[in-house]
């Protein structure tokens, strides 16, 4: 499979550079315009300051894009009719020569094919509430990459008691970024454990190289909790997103369109808040990527500080 790089992660490759993968769904079908345009930007801004090099994946004309151009983004950013693939529209996208956003999954898929260790993201995928056999192709997808996600959790939307017992039971590693529970996307607490609190990109790094050395396939989740100033508040996110669980079963709305709806109903209902705090995180996971990216690149950096 061809895979096209931009000029900037071409060089990055030939240098040995440290690389960061960011996902496209978000831009095309998970912020509105014209803050997914701004945020595409920052994020590889912020990955370029913390001294890596941001590597947005898409699917242009059925071909694997490994950092954008800023027409490409502005593309996925306006463009209504890119479509949103996960792992199974991959032969679909290539066979017919599609314009495509990439999900967490697909996005893992691509980035592993071009030998990217770190990938930061929002939240990932997980198992749906209330329909238990409902598993986003994103959690099979980190059992079986030995990459390191780096997300604020699963998106709160879905069941993460069980999106956390899968991930256990699928053998993927789930790091606390200084923190002991797996962060809730908008809030830090969930009351779920995390396998190992770290404190440190060089831990992370470490791990990964211990993971590798034993020759695990499947993803290490470094899960960084949002922002504090931009938390929202359990009690007040649960009431804001029963009720866009009952809008969506009323509009009969499922598949991959729940989770996009979901989010803009949250952020509508919550006067912007939910909005601010996926952007904050987005921001600060994309940060803590390229730190780790830097370590992993480092040879030496084999010991905890």
């Amino acid at each position: 499979m061809n895979l096209n790089f931009n000029s900037e992660v071409a060089d990055a490759r030939q240098t040995n550079k440290p690389i960061v993968a960011l996902e496209s769904t978000v831009i095309a079908h998970g912020l509105p315009h014209p803050k997914n345009l701004e945020t595409a930007f920052n994020l590889e801004k912020i990955v370029r300051e913390n001294g890596a090099t941001p590597a947005t994946i898409a699917v242009f004309d059925g071909e694997f894009c490994v950092g954008l151009n800023e027409n490409q983004i502005e593309r996925l950013a306006t463009d209504k009719t890119i479509r949103k693939i996960s792992r199974r529209d991959l032969p679909v996208a290539v066979a017919r020569k599609l314009n495509c956003a990439t999900t967490v999954a697909t996005t893992a898929f691509i980035a592993h094919l071009a030998e990217i260790k770190v990938f930061a993201t929002g939240g990932i995928g997980g198992v749906h509430r209330g329909f238990s056999a409902d598993v986003s192709a994103d959690l099979p997808e980190l059992a079986n990459k030995p990459i390191i996600v780096v997300c604020s959790g699963a998106k709160i939307v879905l069941d993460l008691p069980a999106t956390r017992e899968w991930l256990e039971t699928n053998g993927v590693c789930v790091l606390g970024w200084q923190c002991d529970e797996l962060p809730a996307f908008y809030s830090r607490a969930s009351g779920l454990f995390v396998d190992e609190r770290i404190e440190t990109a060089a831990a992370a790094a470490q791990i990964a190289r211990a993971r590798d050395a034993l020759n695990l396939q499947s993803a290490i989740l470094l899960t960084v909790p949002v922002p504090e100033n931009f938390e929202i508040e359990a009690g007040e996110l649960e009431k804001i997103l029963s009720e866009s669980l009952r809008l969506a079963d009323e509009k009969k709305i499922s598949g991959k369109d729940i989770t996009p709806f979901l989010l803009a109903q949250m952020s509508s209902m919550s006067a912007g808040k939910t909005l601010a705090a996926n952007i904050a995180l987005l921001e600060n996971n994309a940060k803590i990527a390229a730190l780790v990216a830097i370590e992993l690149s480092n040879k030496n950096s084999s010991h905890f500080h």
